[in-house]
């Protein structure tokens, strides 16, 4: 049986993030994740994909992030269960709770933190009869290493922010790069439309809309795409089809805990403290739903830090918490070595 103060499902961002706002304050956490990896969606499905909206970091890629962040939270030794999924929940006592995978191993905690991201998640594939046959020969749903682009001829299809980054970012890599979306207008950030309007204006990418895949062609590897525009076939040649259309979401075992759901995600109560309608049980990240709520990373790790602040008011209800920045207070590790940051005094103007 593993013993830990918070028990973390899900080793994304927000979870690694929820170690180091527990470490501060004295309370040990252990990760339980599905993959045999950390990282979440970043290192399983695009570790080398730059993300842009970090403060502090104009570009970072997804690996590189997830190891910062460890970085960050090892000084605290946070435990992880990787290669199993947590699959059934039980209240013990009000802050005592069990969580036992699908492999049988048994976690016992006083309190839990859902950070499964999207929780388990497919590809939403096109509609095309022979797709199937070109998985890993051609067709490719998401991008792990971009350098395999490099001097190639590669057409993305979607309208979101994973096409348009990826259209950007390959642009520079691959020989030729096409963008096709079903409409005229995109559902991403403005910033990224404009990169991608400015990339073919400069002749460096080829946009098509409004227009759809409706074929690929090839013997044994992909050869060419068939697109429909304004009621006309017209045949590209390509080495890879990258159709971005998003994920599907699936909650699994989680959906079977008593949590209150909407929409393949658990609803949670932004006015105190990410609170899930079971007490003691909390919500971070992509996972959690409440009125306003941005998919963001950022998001998820301001969820963290409060959700382990009201842990700990949970845990220790006769003892006063006073908040300290850390560039006054350091950081102290469980091993007993304290960061001191150098103290800094603040003044206001008036």
């Amino acid at each position: 049986m593993i013993e830990t103060d918070i028990l973390i499902i899900g080793a994304g961002p927000a979870g690694l993030f929820t170690v180091f706002e527990a470490g501060l304050l004295r309370m040990h956490c252990h990760i339980i994740d599905a993959l045999p990896q950390m990282g979440g969606q970043l290192s399983e499905l695009y570790p080398k994909k730059p993300i842009f909206d970090i403060p502090g970091f104009p570009s970072v890629l997804a690996g590189e992030l997830v190891d910062n962040l460890y970085e960050q939270v090892k000084q605290f030794e946070p435990g992880f269960t990787f290669n199993e999924a947590a699959a059934r929940l039980h209240k013990l006592d009000e802050n005592l709770f069990e969580v036992i995978t699908d492999k049988g191993t048994v976690h016992r905690a006083k309190a839990v933190i859902i950070a499964g991201g999207l929780g388990s998640f497919e590809p939403k594939k096109p509609p095309i009869e022979s797709i199937s046959k070109y998985e890993e020969n051609g067709v490719s749903y998401f991008v792990k290493r971009p350098e395999d682009y490099a001097g190639k001829n590669v057409v993305i299809a979607g309208g979101g922010d994973s096409a348009l980054d990826w259209t950007v970012h390959l642009a520079e890599i691959a020989e030729s790069v096409t963008l096709i979306h079903r409409r005229n207008e995109f559902r991403g950030a403005l910033d990224s439309v404009e990169k991608v309007k400015r990339l073919k204006q400069q002749g460096k990418i080829n946009l098509i809309t409004p227009a759809e895949v409706i074929d690929l062609q090839g013997e044994d590897h992909l050869t060419a795409i068939v697109i429909e525009k304004e009621g006309m076939m017209h045949t590209v040649e390509t080495d890879h089809f990258i159709p971005l259309f998003g994920l599907v979401p699936k909650l699994g075992p989680l959906a079977d805990w008593g949590l209150e759901l909407e929409k393949n995600a658990i609803k949670v109560d932004n006015s105190r403290d990410f609170q899930t309608n079971i007490s003691g049980v909390y919500a971070v990240g992509d996972i959690n739903t409440y009125p306003f709520k941005m998919k963001l990373i950022l998001c998820g790790f301001h969820e963290a830090a409060i959700a382990c602040q009201s842990i700990y008011q949970r845990l220790n209800p006769n003892k006063k918490f006073v908040l300290k920045y850390t560039t006054v207070s350091g950081i102290e590790g469980f091993d007993g070595t304290k960061k001191e940051a150098e103290k800094q005094v603040v003044s206001t103007l008036d």
